[in-house]
């Protein structure tokens, strides 16, 4: 049986100490549930908080990178796919998440949330940032959930994973 990915996408470099917590946790509670974990891979931010924290309950994790090689690649990445297309691998992590969680929000974020509801994906949001939770559920009402913490962020996902698996394809 195919394992859940769950992608979480987030700031890099201007990520806020409540982000790098959150993806940390985040991190953490994917690995707790068996799901494997996909980001952006680079040792930076959201991806490095979340990869750190899915290894830290000996959870597997997938880093989708920009470059051609390891340079800046998180530490905690297991599975590394080098694809030497910088942003253009936003594509790449959202259409391979069953389900995605944004953590924080900045520029690189928005558009894997964008490519995210252009493929009909789920998209989580876990941020303080109350204008952009508004533009962004008004784009797509019915694929954007928001949340006040992880633990509403993975009890969401459970019930995505099991809304989808239980679709008749």
């Amino acid at each position: 049986m195919r394992k859940i990915i769950i992608g979480v996408m987030g700031v890099g470099e201007k990520a806020t100490s409540n982000d790098l917590e959150n993806a940390y946790k985040l991190g953490q509670m994917i690995a707790q549930q068996g799901w494997v974990l996909l980001t952006g891979g680079r040792k930076a931010g959201v991806m490095d908080a979340a990869s750190c924290g899915a290894k830290s309950v000996d959870g597997l994790t997938i880093g989708i990178l920009p470059g051609k090689d390891s340079q800046g690649m998180s530490e905690a990445v297991d599975i590394a796919i080098f694809t030497d297309m910088g942003n253009a691998r936003n594509n790449i992590n959202v259409i391979s998440s069953d389900v995605i969680i944004a953590c924080g929000i900045g520029a690189g974020t928005v558009s894997e949330i964008a490519l995210a509801l252009k493929n009909n994906k789920k998209v989580i949001l876990l941020n303080e940032d109350e204008s952009s939770k508004i533009f962004l559920k008004k784009l797509s009402p019915d694929n954007i959930y928001i949340v006040e913490n992880v633990e509403s962020a993975i009890s969401q996902v459970k019930e995505i994973v099991y809304s989808l698996s239980t679709m008749v394809i």
